[in-house]
């Protein structure tokens, strides 16, 4: 009898510890980490890329595919391997995160490549723009660009334009060797010249000495790839400072004229041309909804490339929960993205099955003034783009 009434206890017990548990185990959210800068001059990426992501959940009721989000975010600073290293490390190992987003630069994104292999974490690229990284795991994807995707275009028009001689001047680092590469390989297809290739190191602050060599050189226009921040600001400061614009020397660029830093430059920017796949005034309904969005979740965030990387790669994260139930399946949840096709806040776009790159339309842009407000109006769509890095 004894033996009965404890074996009736310890069943109730039981029971009740698995009641207990059970709506726990059904609830308990898939883990995201999110990785960038949310300090120090790039802080601006990570605000966005936070912004953008809850905003993205706020939008889809506040769960992806019934389940809850539980966003972990991580902090690298800056370009800076090491750490960002570690930090991926932790989220795999530790926090047990089902997903990775984010990402600003390729150094960083380069050094956790092995991680995400071995661990097959699927791992969303929301900004980092060298065409190589998605080579280097196949759990990468991206939403963002790559500097061969929008420069290629950008050398094309140059050449329709008759212009014959350019320089090109870029950041010394992955994606600023990229552009280089892309337009003088493109110019000279298009019967054009790149005179001189300036390589700007990552740290400069004092840009007069490389503008002089391009007001120097009698090209007809410069293009440049500078990474977003301070150094675009400083760039078309020298620009104008030693009358490049005056001199007749065309601005071409890609994301120069960021709408996050926009406004701080003027009317010096008015009439700078870039080639590039997202502008804040783009006219659509999803471009309207991404905007509302972004505002109510954040009222200092900012329409911009780095946020709407951060919106679509929640997007391919959406669909890849979707795809695996919320469970842990890096395989299954990669296939699914491979299919991918949407209408984004930039336009229609899809994932390229075989690169894992987003295919999407690369826009003409000026800078002009619609009221007292700067915006980057497009000009003319060159059409869908794949990553032209990956097809060299």
């Amino acid at each position: 009898m004894n033996f009965n009434r404890r074996g009736v206890a310890c069943a109730l017990l039981a029971f009740v510890g698995l009641s207990l548990a059970s709506p726990h185990a059904m609830a308990q959210a898939v883990k995201v980490g999110i990785v960038g800068p949310f300090s120090g001059p790039f802080a601006h990426y990570g605000a966005l890329f936070k912004a953008a992501s809850e905003g993205y959940v706020a939008s889809q009721g506040g769960k992806l595919a019934g389940k809850e989000i539980e966003f972990i975010y991580r902090d690298t600073g800056g370009p800076n391997p090491g750490l960002t290293k570690t930090l991926v490390q932790e989220l795999i190992v530790k926090d047990k995160v089902d997903y990775l987003g984010g990402f600003v630069f390729t150094p960083n994104a380069m050094a956790v490549a092995p991680l995400i292999q071995q661990s097959q974490t699927p791992t969303v690229i929301f900004n980092a723009a060298t065409s190589a990284i998605t080579e280097k795991s196949e759990f990468f994807v991206r939403t963002s660009y790559t500097l061969w995707q929008v420069t290629v275009p950008a050398a094309q028009w140059a050449a329709k334009q008759n212009m014959k001689k350019v320089v090109t001047a870029v950041t010394d680092y992955g994606p600023g060797i990229d552009a280089e590469t892309a337009f003088k390989s493109e110019f000279a297809k298009q019967g054009g010249t790149v005179v001189e290739s300036i390589r700007m190191p990552i740290a400069t602050t004092d840009f007069s000495p490389f503008v002089q060599r391009i007001k120097a050189s009698g090209a007809q226009a410069v293009y440049t790839f500078l990474p977003g921040g301070p150094p675009n600001l400083g760039f078309v400061k020298a620009y104008n400072e030693n009358g490049l614009a005056k001199a007749g020397v065309q601005f071409l660029g890609s994301a120069e004229t960021d709408e996050f830093d926009l406004q701080k430059f003027g009317d010096a920017a008015l009439g700078l041309t870039t080639a590039f796949h997202y502008s804040g005034a783009h006219e659509s309904a999803e471009n309207k909804k991404f905007a509302e969005a972004l505002k109510k979740r954040d009222p200092n965030a900012v329409a911009n490339y780095a946020s709407v990387g951060a919106w679509d790669g929640m997007h391919v994260i959406h669909k890849m929960i979707e795809a695996t139930g919320g469970k842990k399946d890096g395989s299954k949840a990669l296939a699914a993205a491979r299919t991918l096709k949407w209408e984004s806040p930039r336009g229609p776009v899809s994932i390229d099955p075989k690169t894992r790159h987003i295919v999407q339309n690369v826009y003409l842009r000026r800078v002009e003034k619609v009221g007292d407000q700067l915006v980057n109006k497009e000009l003319q769509s060159f059409g869908p783009q794949v990553d032209f890095g990956l097809e060299k």
